[in-house]
């Protein structure tokens, strides 16, 4: 089913029968994806006294408690409340849903024995195009991704000045398949989020990160219109569901 769609000045059309999800699942595994030094995720019945809530055990229904971290086990939306004192919920500063993103996709730059995401690189990638959300895939792209125990692997993370030229080029919405924006270890500075979250001046309250996405090889770089799906919790951070859509026109 083809939608017409105006956004700003633009017509766009997008097939709403073609969704492209780009989410991890959440699985009670020890092969779900995980990081922050914590176990899986785990998903398991009810139980009441002697009772079992499942229907294997013989119950009506099932009915599972669910633990999990939304920062160490799947794709998650954060907001500034990740790092402020005060708290801020990504379920009531997330008002707005759907997104023109551009898709791009980047080998990270070596940097003694980190890997980064540099300015140079995004300049490149973005040029002048105006969007709303940026959807970042690293190389190498292998569906291990899915399944990867990131604590202590020094991911990949983004330098001061690329993340200070995403603030000034109007992304509000930025999505990467890795654990976080910022050094697995950095003393706690935390710097990608500070600078993206503008901290340090008028906090940008309706700007959200989402980590932990997996963008497959066969989704081309390019433009693309964004479902940002959140489960409604009032947290910092909550599982989500982004979900694109090519655009036509």
């Amino acid at each position: 089913m083809i939608a017409t769609i105006q956004y700003n000045s633009r017509k766009l059309q997008i097939d709403l029968s073609k969704p492209l999800d780009i989410s991890i699942p959440l699985r009670a595994s020890t092969s779900n994806v995980n990081a922050w030094y914590i176990d899986e995720p785990k998903i398991a019945p009810v139980v009441m006294e002697d009772d079992v809530i499942s229907v294997a055990k013989g119950a009506s229904v099932n009915f599972n408690n669910i633990q999990f971290n939304p920062h160490a086990h799947g794709t998650h939306t954060e907001c500034v409340g990740h790092i402020t004192e005060t708290v801020h919920s990504v379920n009531q500063n997330l008002k707005q849903f759907f997104f023109l993103a551009e898709v791009i996709t980047i080998a990270p730059e070596v940097r003694g024995e980190d890997t980064v995401i540099s300015k140079a690189q995004l300049q490149f990638a973005l040029g002048n195009k105006k969007r709303d959300a940026l959807v970042i895939r690293t190389l190498p792209n292998t569906n291990e991704k899915l399944s990867a125990h990131y604590s202590h692997t020094n991911w990949t993370y983004f330098e001061d000045d690329a993340m200070e030229l995403l603030v000034k080029k109007g992304i509000k919405h930025l999505l990467i398949d890795q654990p976080s924006v910022d050094r697995e270890e950095d003393g706690g500075e935390l710097r990608g989020h500070n600078i993206f979250w503008n901290t340090a001046g008028p906090i940008r309250k309706g700007s959200t990160i989402t980590e932990f996405i997996f963008v497959p090889n066969d989704i081309d770089d390019g433009e693309y219109f964004l479902n940002l799906q959140i489960a409604p919790f009032e947290n910092d951070a909550t599982p989500s569901k982004p979900v694109l859509y090519k655009t036509i026109s």
